[in-house]
């Protein structure tokens, strides 16, 4: 990802609420297992883990057996004797603002009459995430503990948000599910544990144009009036006061 200053961010506590708000990230690999691909990306869910502020933490996930870059991981891991539970090259998981538009020249109002000197773009904002990979997939007690933790914990940090905006108590929980049920289920997935080595969020915002132009991409979003738009505009305007 491009991570151009002036759209950079590397507020360690600011990210890691960017992860909790949108913590479906692509899980990227780059293994050499053939005949799977070598490169490969999943949407996973993560549940992210921070011992203090200054630490830039740890993602929990899982994935699908079936998965073909379940299988080339395990592939990689089992060459070994005996098998590694580390990945040999770094990961990368990618996690993205829902909330994203394209911006037309029309929203410049300052450049655009008086140069024309304007192209379109898009805005955004995500974070991306490298990271040593530790994989839970033995059939040993490592394995279940830690898939039952990964399994309970993704389930509260969800519900807890339906709850929330449902105003309604009593979340369901991986408990209320028979346990033979989900000891069944447990045996096609396999854990993933990130060690975060490196994170930087991009919030393309805007933030590159005079104010002029910048008040013009809010108006122009806050006039389309749908939920995306509005949310952009407000991106662009808080982004903005960083750099005024």
């Amino acid at each position: 990802m491009y991570l151009r200053p002036i759209h950079t961010s590397h507020d360690i506590p600011a990210l890691h609420d960017f992860i909790r708000e949108n913590p479906l990230g692509i899980f990227t690999t780059a293994l050499d297992a053939p005949p799977h691909a070598f490169i490969q990306a999943s949407h996973i869910p993560w549940v992210l883990d921070v011992d203090d502020p200054s630490d830039l933490g740890t993602l929990r996930g899982h994935i699908a057996r079936a998965n073909p870059q379940a299988k080339a991981i395990i592939h990689t891991l089992n060459i070994n004797n005996p098998p590694t539970p580390l990945l040999p090259s770094q990961t990368m998981i990618l996690f993205n603002n829902p909330h994203h538009h394209y911006i037309t020249p029309k929203f410049y109002t300052s450049t655009k009459p008086t140069t024309g000197k304007v192209v379109p773009t898009w805005n955004y904002a995500a974070v991306q995430v490298y990271g040593e990979a530790r994989v839970y997939y033995l059939d040993d007690e490592e394995t279940s503990r830690f898939l039952d933790a990964q399994l309970r914990d993704l389930s509260d940090q969800e519900e807890s948000k339906i709850s929330l905006r449902l105003g309604e108590g009593n979340p369901w929980k991986v408990s209320d599910a028979p346990a033979s049920y989900v000891n069944t289920l447990k045996k096609g997935i396999i854990g993933i544990e990130i060690r975060i080595q490196s994170i930087a969020g991009k919030y393309k915002m805007s933030q590159e144009l005079g104010r002029g132009d910048r008040d013009g991409v809010v108006q122009g979003m806050v006039d389309l009036g749908d939920e995306t738009a509005i949310k952009v505009a407000e991106m662009v305007k808080e982004r903005g006061e960083l750099v005024s």
